[in-house]
Order: C-alpha cells, then sequence, then structure tokens
C-alpha cells in the first residue's frame, strides 16, 4: 500500500467524508446496544465466549467514538488513536485468553440456547456494520482498525453460534472456551497489524520533515 502526500491510504478508498463520520456514529449506537444485550446474555448463559464478545463490543464502541474524535484531525493524531486502538484490542484477546483458562479450571456448562440466539443477532449487527465500512479497509492505519474489528467480530459471531451448538451436541463446556480461545487470538492478530502500521505511519511523519529541510538547504545552496 503505497504512501502519498504522508498519507498511507490507498487512492481508491474514500475520503473519511460526512458519509464515513455518519457510518462511525452509526456503528457506535448499534456496538454499544449489543454490549448490554450480550452482557445479560452471557450471565444468563454462563458462556465465556459470549462474555467475551461484549467486552469486544464495548471496545469496539469506545474504538469508534475515538475514531470520530480524531476524524478531522491530521494523520499523526489518527496514528495515535490507530495505536490506542492496537493495543486495546490486545489488551482484550489476553484478557480473554485468561478468563478462559479460568473457566476452564472451573468446569461449567453454559447454556447453549442464549448463546446460540444472541450470536446471530450479534452476528447480523456485524455483518451490516462491517459492509457499510467494507469501502474504507483499506485506509490509513485508524480506519484499517475499524474494518478489522468490524470483520472480526462477525468471524467471533460465527464462532459464538458454532460453540452453542457445540456445547448442545455435547453438554461439554469445550466448544465455548476454544471459541473464547480463538476470538483472542484474532484480537491479538488484529492488534499486531494495527499496531503495527501505526508505527510505520508515525515513522514516516517524523522522517518526512527531515528530508523537506535537506531539500530546502540543497536550493539553497544552488
Amino acid at each position: 500500500m503505497a504512501c502519498c502526500n504522508g498519507n498511507c491510504a490507498s487512492s481508491s478508498t474514500p475520503p473519511a467524508g460526512p458519509r464515513y463520520r455518519r457510518v462511525l456514529w452509526i456503528a457506535l449506537v448499534l456496538n454499544a446496544a449489543m454490549f448490554l444485550v450480550e452482557i445479560v446474555g452471557g450471565m444468563r448463559s454462563g458462556s465465556v465466549s459470549l462474555l467475551a464478545d461484549a467486552v469486544d463490543f464495548a471496545g469496539d464502541a469506545a474504538n469508534y467514538g475515538l475514531s470520530l474524535a480524531v476524524l478531522g484531525m491530521g494523520l499523526r493524531w489518527r496514528a495515535r488513536a490507530a495505536l490506542v486502538k492496537g493495543l486495546t484490542m490486545g489488551a482484550y484477546g489476553v484478557l480473554v485468553l485468561g478468563k478462559t483458562a479460568w473457566n476452564l479450571a472451573a468446569g461449567d456448562v453454559p447454556e447453549p440456547y442464549t448463546m446460540g440466539a444472541v450470536a446471530i443477532l450479534a452476528l447480523a449487527v456485524n455483518v451490516a456494520v462491517a459492509v457499510m465500512l467494507y469501502a474504507w479497509r483499506e485506509g490509513d492505519a485508524n480506519m484499517r482498525s475499524v474494518w478489522l474489528c468490524s470483520r472480526n467480530d462477525a468471524i467471533g459471531n460465527l464462532a459464538v453460534a458454532a460453540a452453542a451448538l457445540g456445547v448442545f451436541g455435547t453438554s461439554q463446556a469445550w466448544p465455548d472456551l476454544l471459541v473464547a480461545a480463538i476470538m483472542a487470538a484474532l484480537a491479538l492478530t488484529a492488534a499486531v497489524t494495527v499496531v503495527r502500521q501505526a508505527r510505520q505511519e508515525l515513522a514516516s511523519l517524523k522522517t518526512a520533515p527531515a528530508a523537506g529541510t535537506v531539500q530546502l538547504v540543497r536550493s539553497r545552496q544552488l
């Protein structure tokens, strides 16, 4: 993905205009609502993967709000926001792994019907958000982090629904715990991707002024 004028967004990516801002607001509201739904569903069913997905919805709502806050700012601030979001996604992955290990030791079996119903509702929400954000998937680190969040959430919802079927079929907790671990791995992978791109964008901003200064000195010498 080539950089142009200090902005590493693809030339085919639409600008972050009013349409993108509107999509982020819709995504924020939907994610905040689904956080509440999944918290209740996770508590009622005893599902680790559902609770993990609820925490993910809360983190995404905060990330969309952060993206809206820096939307009109320069690339430096957008890259810094992406760096914060990447680190948050990484922390979420570690948290889910810890909760998975805890429930593995406890041996509790979740209730699959609530798991499945809430997972399907969450999938519908996340697919809708992912479709709305698809046009900006190759943007700068901030845009890309938003896209990766929505993509990972849709994948996670499918996995939770599959876990519900697994728990129903086996009457054991391991499908739920396995999916929770996979969701944690997805979060950690996305975090590495976003943090790497954000650091590259920040590094390019540091070298750009220096290159401009050298060019100015040479022109004066001539």
